[in-house]
């Protein structure tokens, strides 16, 4: 059963989906989630109070869109574009992460939030 969270980060305000797998469901169970965005290219990560370990599934390039966990640095990832890792038009992270679900509408909204910016992820 996939949950439906609601992503805020400065102005910006965007609903997604978690999957079902062990790392979305633990950080579906640490909801609410508040932190300081930090963002690198076009993604945004953050810590979070939760630890979990790569998944097998875990993937070194991922979709515009794609919410991670990124276990080296136990951070929230939301992907929307290159970074300083990707070669071409390709979105790499720093290294593999465990997908954890999908934003829904247009992910280029979270190019509007700056570094530092509070962001917020609670139940939809």
């Amino acid at each position: 059963m996939s949950h439906r969270i609601v992503i805020r980060a400065a102005d910006v305000t965007a609903e997604g989906v978690l999957n079902d797998t062990t790392t979305a469901t633990a950080v579906w169970d640490a909801l609410p989630l508040t932190g300081k965005a930090n963002t690198w290219g076009d993604e945004i990560y953050f810590a979070i109070p939760v630890k979990e370990e790569i998944e097998p599934t875990a993937q070194e390039i991922v979709e515009k869109g794609d919410l991670g966990y990124w276990p080296a640095g136990r951070a929230f990832c939301i992907f929307f574009g290159p970074t300083p890792a990707s070669t071409g038009n390709e979105i790499r992270p720093a290294s593999a992460v465990n997908i954890i679900g999908r934003v829904e509408g247009d992910p280029t909204v979270f190019k509007q939030v700056e570094d530092g910016a509070r962001i917020q992820i609670d139940p939809a």
